[in-house]
């Protein structure tokens, strides 16, 4: 029973393939070369950020800085009175690290 079965199956793809040799195969076209268009888009992409790099309006820094600054401080005196300080100083005196008050505060 098993050798028939064989049999059948094979005959069915002997057919198959009968049917696949008698086919017409379609011609299919030559593809076009269109690679003269394609290497435009990479130095279309590449001229444009150059263009734009060169004309992005540049921030200028202002490098003197000023030449003094007048600190106002409200201090407290032995008597609990508070007392306004203005001080003139130089630019470079009035540095003060940002954590320097958490020093004092809390």
């Amino acid at each position: 029973m098993r050798n028939e079965t064989d049999k059948e199956i094979q005959s069915f793809f002997d057919q198959l393939k009968e049917n696949d040799r008698k086919m017409d195969i379609p011609v299919f076209p030559e593809p076009t070369k269109s690679s003269s268009i394609n290497w435009w888009i990479p130095m279309g992409i590449a001229a444009s950020l150059a263009v734009g790099f060169f004309l992005w309006p540049q921030q200028k820094q202002e490098l003197n800085p000023p030449a003094e600054v007048i600190v106002i401080t409200l201090e407290k005196d032995e008597n609990d009175n508070q007392q306004i300080l203005i001080e003139e100083k130089t630019y470079l005196e009035t540095w003060e690290s940002p954590t320097a008050s958490l020093l004092t505060e809390y």
